[in-house]
């Protein structure tokens, strides 16, 4: 398993930039799609909340900045959880035609992840600069709270990997999915601290680590630390069952889809 994820190192580069530059090719507006949806998403909920059409509890920063910032994140793990789907399927010729290592294809999107962050990246930053946020000493811990979040989807993706492959149920749940998913983490409200729904949003994965990523560039100050650590080790191992589960099941996958 490790050799075959070394020897895909190359392969997965070169993949992930043919990725990069088929998102943007054909487009007017290119790269300005990666900051599109978080700008058109935080000004509807600020002006809905400066209307009193939604009561949004006190946050740490400025409503706005608080607002795309745990959008690019909930973005992210999105991306990073539709990723492997979307890469198998998107691959299912080559995959039946060409003997080559199956991790490539998910080093390359988890790449082509990281690079749709580093894009947004530049929204918070500008953000910061407009609003006069400051950054706590700990911003420098934050890359392991955002890789920790790239990692809990690409587990999650990679154990659905096969299924999408054989049906497009698959796909398509993922967008009901997600949607309501979005409801129970804290992107657009702080993490409730009473009522049943606040159990849904503290026992929901993604919130100690979309919160911690949040809180290590901002405050400095963790609210979450034992669900984080949690989470984290809960994701490695995952991670490194489902490989193990999408190694052992690609082949069947593969003979079914070229049979």
């Amino acid at each position: 398993m490790w050799r075959d994820l070394l020897a895909s190192r190359e392969l997965a580069w070169r993949l992930m930039v043919r990725d990069v530059k088929a998102q943007y090719r054909q487009s007017f507006f290119g790269i300005a799609w990666a900051f599109l949806p978080s700008i058109f998403m935080a000004l509807g909920f600020t002006l809905a909340q400066d209307a009193q059409v939604i009561h949004i509890g006190k946050t740490d920063i400025p409503y706005p900045v608080y607002l795309v910032f745990n959008t690019v994140l909930w973005q992210t793990f999105v991306e990073a959880l539709n990723a492997p789907i979307q890469a198998v399927i998107a691959a299912k010729g080559m995959l039946a035609r060409v003997n080559f290592p199956r991790e490539a294809l998910i080093l390359a999107k988890i790449g082509e992840t990281l690079f749709n962050f580093t894009i947004k990246t530049l929204l918070i930053i500008l953000l910061f600069i407009i609003f006069k946020v400051s950054l706590a000493w700990t911003v420098i811990f934050t890359p392991l709270a955002i890789i920790n979040l790239i990692f809990l989807g690409t587990f999650i993706g990679i154990f659905l990997a096969p299924l999408g492959i054989l049906y497009q149920d698959i796909s398509r749940a993922m967008t009901l999915l997600t949607g309501f998913w979005l409801l129970l983490t804290p992107v657009i409200y702080p993490v409730p601290q009473r009522g049943i729904f606040s159990l849904f949003v503290k026992f929901n994965p993604v919130t100690p680590l979309l919160v911690t990523a949040r809180e290590l560039t901002t405050t400095g100050i963790i609210s979450q630390p034992e669900n984080f650590a949690f989470v984290t080790l809960l994701t490695l191992c995952g991670l490194f069952i489902t490989w193990v589960i999408f190694r052992l099941a690609m082949p069947y996958v593969i003979e079914r889809v070229s049979s």
